[in-house]
């Protein structure tokens, strides 16, 4: 069963009557007795097989007519994860538009970062997904404005900005076509937490975000802590905070990280955001997701990594790990060859005094947060030869910079993961480590291997002794990328306790 092209109806069907939680998000439920679309799990009593159709998007449903149930809430759902498994052309455009390029550029930017023509790509989305761009952005837009209104005491005009909407009208009226209801009616007696705006558009949110489980919080806090650049990002015992580089201007999030097992195979990660620009909400949302990979099937990824002889162990002892994403592409590969051929602790070290050199100054309401990372453009223009790092690296790290800052090489989730890698290893001093870390941290690829990783290596070899097998890395697929994070995993230190447990808070 996949989430674009043709759904299997039957094979849904019984998704739905199992109440299947495995499939909420990728694909939905449309009942034409009440009007009203779900996710499969919808603990309401199953409809007849001939009055339901199959949605591949929550968008699709909306444009056939549907509301969204009220019960189910089925568009706070993550998304499906087949986008990264298949990475084609409809899985990119989902991730993009998640992130408000719409609402940004059109659906002519759109359409350029996918590499189609706008006639194209919305023929493609109509066929693939059941709904074109526009619909797209604009069931995300609802869904932003409904975590908003629920969850926060923001004024509702500001609430309609803040989802991407171009006028309060607009808002207002696909409020009500969606939930059948105001948005004054949706707020009613939620139980909300703060969410403070300013005349200048600055807003501190705090949201609850999506993820499914079982989620290894823990371990993807200590993969987090142990990899931070100082001043762009601090950590201590339950926590991780960090500045973001937004499409508007700077903000930071800070998010409470603890595993979460919830057997309504949907839990939430904590997100308090301090934006600069309340247009930036949709963008530093979806992108905080990327970071926290909330949208990958922990449960399928267990089940066959668990099997497995050799893997099987470390599978069962940290169900839900998750592959760190990243919050910006271009960040991730500059600090990926910053890190070639030396210890984490000395490219923390490298990362921090080029941040401070290069990066831009911001205020923070999280102590230790002072910086955002260096943009391309800033470290393309930079002299090799003052980087503190081998004069080599140095020029692979500004011809990188040059190639992001010019579009030669693009990571933010729209060209072909093929064509990534070869404009990578196109460039002096960027190998397949390089490039294929890279595909997996910043392009979200569930199934990269590092064979030559010294690390991988060694865990691999103790781990072949102790269960007498030789490891088969073919066997993982397609989740190579999350066998890879479960050898890591062995040798990752826990979050130790710091000071700004009891002062970084925001």
């Amino acid at each position: 069963m996949t989430p674009t092209g043709h759904l299997d109806t039957e094979a849904c069907y019984r998704a739905v009557t199992s109440r299947d939680r495995r499939f909420d998000g990728v694909f939905y439920t449309a009942v034409r007795t009440t009007g009203i679309y779900c996710r499969p799990s919808c603990p309401a009593r199953t409809p007849a097989s001939a009055n339901v159709s199959f949605h591949p998007t929550a968008a699709s449903a909306q444009s056939a007519g549907y509301r969204a149930c009220k019960r189910c809430l089925p568009d706070a759902t993550p998304g499906s994860p087949e986008w990264d498994v298949a990475a084609d052309v409809a899985g990119r455009a989902m991730r993009l538009i998640a992130d408000g390029l719409v609402d940004r550029e059109g659906v002519g930017g759109l359409a350029e970062r996918v590499g189609y023509t706008p006639r194209h790509l919305g023929r493609l989305l109509s066929q693939e997904l059941g709904a074109a761009p526009l619909a797209l952005a604009r069931a995300r837009r609802a869904q932003t404005a409904r975590v908003l209104i629920e969850s926060t005491d923001l004024p509702i005009t500001d609430v309609a900005f803040a989802a991407g909407f171009a006028s309060v009208r607009q808002f207002n009226e696909t409020v009500r076509e969606v939930y059948e209801a105001s948005p004054t009616q949706l707020r009613g007696a939620t139980r909300r937490t703060p969410g403070r705006s300013t005349a200048t558009g600055a807003a501190n949110l705090s949201m609850r975000l999506a993820v499914r489980t079982p989620f290894a919080g823990r371990r993807l806090l200590d993969f987090l802590a142990h990899h931070l650049v100082p001043g762009v990002e601090v950590a201590g015992r339950g926590w991780y905070a960090r500045t973001l580089d937004l499409p508007h201007g700077p903000g930071t999030v800070r998010l409470e990280l603890d595993d979460v097992v919830a057997s309504s195979g949907t839990g939430f990660v904590l997100a308090e955001f301090a934006l600069h620009d309340l247009r930036d909400t949709a963008a530093a949302v979806e992108r905080v997701r990327r970071l926290l990979d909330a949208d990958c099937d922990p449960v399928a990824i267990d089940e066959q990594l668990g099997a497995d002889p050799v893997l099987g162990e470390l599978v069962r002892a940290t169900p839900g790990l998750r592959v760190p994403g990243q919050v910006d592409g271009d960040e991730t590969a500059v600090r990926t060859v910053i890190g070639q051929q030396v210890s984490v602790t000395g490219a923390r070290t490298v990362g921090g005094r080029i941040v401070a050199e290069h990066g831009r100054a911001v205020v923070a309401p999280v102590a230790g947060l002072t910086h955002l990372f260096p943009d391309a453009a800033t470290l393309a223009a930079v002299d090799p030869a003052s980087l503190p790092m081998p004069r080599a690296r140095g020029r692979a790290l500004v011809g990188l910079a040059t190639a992001l800052a010019e579009g030669t090489v693009v990571l933010d989730r729209g060209p072909d993961r093929d064509d990534v890698r070869r404009g990578l290893l196109a460039l002096p001093g960027i190998g397949p480590w390089t490039a294929d870390y890279v595909a997996m941290r910043a392009l979200g690829h569930p199934d990269v291997f590092l064979p030559t990783d010294l690390a991988v290596r060694r865990v691999l070899t103790d781990l072949a002794g102790s269960a007498g097998t030789t490891p088969d890395p073919e066997r993982w697929r397609p989740w190579r990328s999350y066998a890879l994070m479960h050898l890591w995993n062995t040798l990752m230190p826990e979050t130790p306790p710091s000071e700004g447990d009891l002062t970084c808070g925001p």
